[in-house]
């Protein structure tokens, strides 16, 4: 990304300050590129003025700054398709190595630019811990009114303030959670992405729910803990592709640290504060007449998805895509998306797309297909027999199950089977990787 004038005495975002150590590889994570078109408008002056003094990369402090200004926003300006009210309210989740990709020191970056703009909203509702639904739910809750001595009373008053910012340290936790029996925070979750007008709890002994919520979930996590604990049924129920899954590295080395200057941090809460004001006072945006046509030359495109599971977790493209070009125009204070801000938002989902390639790309999202793929690659070019796939089980996976997951690694073009004489007996049918 050298080279790029930002203007306002801020350019080369890479080497503002002269050459510094380049820090070292990721294991196992690319060097995915934001295209120039992502850092439009206020986004891209909050990454250009930060990133000289962090470590942190510009994808990381690009999509924690649009979640959380899209979450102290609140439930006010939307953007309607059909009947579906779209507002600013994103998840999304930091990938990258542990304690290397430096996705806390974003978070913290992001911060403290809030902490200036929105004081209040960043000390009140901003938590961490997603462990139920009803938990979640009560973070947001309505007044609850009852009857004692004969007359109606108020029991409990509340939340007034229907933001909340759930801040995920430990995403791995929170997709546990999802596989305990009886667990509603997937369906609240999914409902909160929807931003449903009221969601709650439909169980006896809870009946506590919230209306119109505002919820945004930022989370970090590795690759390997992501491949691990998403489930195939989050996989497949429309819970993982409401999340932006965004590929982070380190960006530099700082062996002494870079403190954030409070000069620049109070310009941009400054600047932040502004344009959220503005975007309280918007209802419904709509897209400029350029921004319409421009948009249905690209809908098609979007629309197409990916096969497999790669698909499953990108088939929210165009929801995504608008809901960034959403917050791109607030971000300038507009009522109406433009080309620009479309384009900004391309931008970002193109990098979330490619992340997500990255991590989901190789795998099926079948348990047991997923556990043959790996072995195969293992094996390498002396592949594996039909008996050996099943010893990988102990032979608990029955052979219906086995002979299914190979038929989908085939068809998938990840695994090809072939033919071994054996001596004397039936040809050995043998199973090597694609």
């Amino acid at each position: 990304m050298t080279g790029i004038d930002w203007g306002d005495g801020y350019n080369d975002l890479d080497n503002p300050q002269g050459q510094r150590p380049a820090a070292p590889n990721d294991r196992d994570t690319p060097r995915l590129v934001l295209e120039p078109a992502a850092y439009h408008g206020l986004a891209g002056e909050v990454v250009a003025r930060i990133l000289p003094h962090t470590e942190s990369c510009e994808a990381a402090l690009l999509l924690q700054y649009h979640t959380y200004f899209g979450n102290a926003i609140g439930r006010g300006p939307y953007y309607l398709v059909e009947q579906t009210k779209h507002f600013t309210n994103l998840f999304d989740v930091l990938v990258g190595q542990s304690s290397k990709s430096r996705k806390g020191t974003s978070a913290e970056r992001i911060r403290a630019v809030l902490n200036i703009a929105e004081p209040d909203w960043a000390r009140e509702r901003i938590v961490g811990g997603m462990s139920s639904g009803e938990g979640l739910i009560y973070d947001v809750r309505d007044e609850v009114y009852g009857m004692k001595n004969g007359k109606q009373e108020l029991i409990d008053e509340g939340i007034d303030d229907k933001r909340l910012l759930l801040d995920e340290r430990e995403f791995f936790q929170a997709l546990t959670v999802l596989k305990r029996e009886g667990n509603t925070l997937s369906r609240v979750v999914r409902d909160a992405w929807d931003c449903r007008e009221h969601i709650g709890s439909l169980t006896k002994r809870d009946r506590t729910k919230a209306t119109k919520p505002h919820i945004s979930i930022t989370g970090h996590i590795t690759v390997d803990e992501l491949r691990q604990s998403l489930d195939h049924t989050s996989m497949a129920n429309g819970y993982a592709n409401r999340y932006l899954f965004v590929l982070v590295h380190r960006s530099k080395l700082l062996p002494h640290g870079s403190p954030q200057d409070a000069a620049i941090t109070g310009l941009l809460g400054e600047k932040t504060r502004e344009a959220i004001a503005a975007a309280r006072g918007i209802g419904r945006v709509t897209m400029t007449e350029a921004a319409a046509r421009h948009w249905s030359n690209i809908y098609i495109a979007l629309s197409k998805g990916a096969p497999g599971l790669l698909g499953a977790i990108t088939n929210r493209a165009e929801a995504q895509t608008i809901r960034l070009a959403l917050i791109y125009a607030l971000l300038d204070r507009a009522n109406q998306i433009d080309v620009v801000h479309l384009e900004a938002a391309l931008a970002v989902w193109r990098y979330c797309e490619a992340s997500a390639r990255h991590i989901f790309g190789d795998t099926v999202g079948d348990p047991t297909a997923d556990a043959i793929l790996r072995a195969l690659r293992s094996a390498g070019k002396n592949g594996m027999s039909r008996t050996d796939i099943s010893n990988l089980f102990s032979r608990n996976a029955t052979a219906s199950k086995i002979a299914a997951a190979l038929s989908t690694l085939l068809q998938m073009g990840l695994a090809r089977c072939a033919s071994k004489p054996s001596r004397g007996g039936r040809p050995i049918e043998m199973w090597f990787v694609v």
